[in-house]
């Protein structure tokens, strides 16, 4: 998925703020649910983020054009991870791995294996 570097994502230097790094992957991850037609959560289940271990490598400014991959990393009973990383060009600017646990009724929940499935054909 590609992502345009807006004013509002900068410090008044025209440098990302860290934490957009992070909002990026979020939407990335959302779209791929999105383009498929199905939603990331609903009123009674979805996927939490439980864990997630981030690299800066460099800086994003304002203009520019990123790209953000994702590809699945491993799935379990009720969770996942995924690796997402983010460039410029060829540059790497961030790499996440990021640990989604499934909740249904509020509380942690297995994932049933058409589930599984159609997230496999996701990442």
């Amino acid at each position: 998925m590609q992502i345009r570097i807006y004013y509002e994502d900068t410090d008044c230097g025209g440098i990302v703020y860290h934490s957009q790094y992070i909002n990026f992957c979020e939407r990335a991850r959302s779209e791929r649910f999105f383009s498929r037609g199905l939603m990331p959560g609903g009123e009674r289940e979805g996927f939490v983020v439980k864990k997630l271990n981030a690299d800066f490598k460099a800086s994003a400014k304002l203009g520019d054009l990123l790209e953000v991959k994702s590809k699945l990393l491993w799935m379990k009973n009720s969770s996942f991870a995924i690796k997402q990383e983010i460039f410029r060009k060829q540059q790497l600017l961030f790499s996440a791995e990021v640990t989604l646990a499934y909740l249904k009724d509020a509380g942690l929940a297995r994932i049933d294996e058409g589930l599984k499935a159609r997230i496999r054909d996701l990442f």
